[in-house]
């Protein structure tokens, strides 16, 4: 009976783990690559050698899970966009070379996609400073990851959100001396040191993208693409700290700002000229200065009511 009853054990706890193992890779085929690809190590048969081997996973293959089943494109299999013939292991090494599918090689002339704009950001993002300096080799994968990306700017109720996000994009290339250097072939330079003249360079990077200072506004687009060369970036404070602030036109300019505003995600209003834009009222000074103000207002009245009395 107790041996029994440890199989039966042991065949629960086996099911249970093929079926947290499922649930794990409940996307389209199961991702059968992600049992490699999700892993520090893999293993397979050397037939070769006629052995079985493990081996460490190139970090630069590994896939953030995680972020594949929050993505927009946590619907598709590996195989398609990538090919078939990577099915098999060892994949052939011509496969690597293969061109990787673009934006546009799926959303453009779409109709269905038509109010996201493609055609429009591929027109913008051909000015930019990185397919000037590097044409074709600068895709959209290299700041868009497509196994990761979400539509932030366009989803989210946080400004907050939006900023760390889409700063992590530039960050991910512009802080990592071996990406930037595999693009650029040049050496990554350091971004504090860079930005020496900007102050309280913390908060800035935190409260307002890089691209607001980085990109020509475009009106009609969501998300400017138009990366401008570093001499052209906005350096002039009053472009963002004024009544008519550039950032009315980039990073506020969403249709839920309003909602934004009501939740707390934003604390105050754009129009009210009492506060810079982009930073934060805070509460217990605002408290304090409404005292202060209906306390002068209530002198104020009391005096007058005062000087009428003693005028009779």
């Amino acid at each position: 009976m107790k041996v029994s009853l440890s199989i039966l054990l042991f065949f629960l706890c086996l099911s249970s783990s093929v079926r947290t193992q499922a649930q794990y890779y409940d996307t389209p085929k199961e991702h059968d690559c992600l049992k490699c690809h999700s892993q520090q190590t893999y293993s397979f048969h050397n037939e070769l050698m006629g052995t079985d081997d493990k081996k460490l996973m190139n970090p630069y293959y590994i896939i953030d899970t995680l972020g594949l089943r929050e993505g927009v494109h946590k619907q598709f299999d590996c195989t398609d966009c990538h090919s078939y013939d990577y099915t098999t292991y060892p994949h052939n090494a011509n496969l690597k070379l293969e061109p990787l599918a673009t934006c546009l090689d799926c959303h453009g002339g779409d109709e269905s996609f038509a109010s996201y704009q493609f055609d429009k950001i591929q027109e913008e993002f051909q000015k930019s400073v990185h397919y000037q300096a590097y044409g074709d080799n600068f895709t959209c994968a290299k700041c868009h990851s497509q196994h990761t990306y979400t539509a932030t700017a366009r989803n989210s109720n946080s400004i907050l959100e939006i900023v760390d996000y889409s700063n992590k994009m530039c960050l991910s290339c512009h802080n990592d001396m071996r990406r930037y250097g595999l693009v650029s072939g040049q050496e990554n330079p350091a971004l504090i040191d860079v930005h020496s003249w900007l102050p309280n360079q913390e908060l800035h990077f935190k409260h307002v993208r890089c691209i607001e200072c980085h990109t020509a506004v475009e009106d009609d687009l969501m998300v400017s693409h138009n990366i401008r060369a570093k001499e052209e970036a906005v350096r002039r404070c009053a472009e963002c700290h004024s009544e008519n602030s550039l950032l009315k036109a980039s990073l506020y300019k969403y249709q839920n700002l309003q909602e934004r505003a009501e939740d707390g995600s934003i604390i105050g209003v754009l129009s009210n000229e009492n506060y810079v834009i982009g930073s934060h009222q805070i509460p217990i000074l605002r408290t304090i200065s409404l005292l202060i103000f209906f306390a002068a207002l209530g002198g104020i009245i009391i005096h007058g009511i005062f000087r009428i009395i003693y005028k009779k």
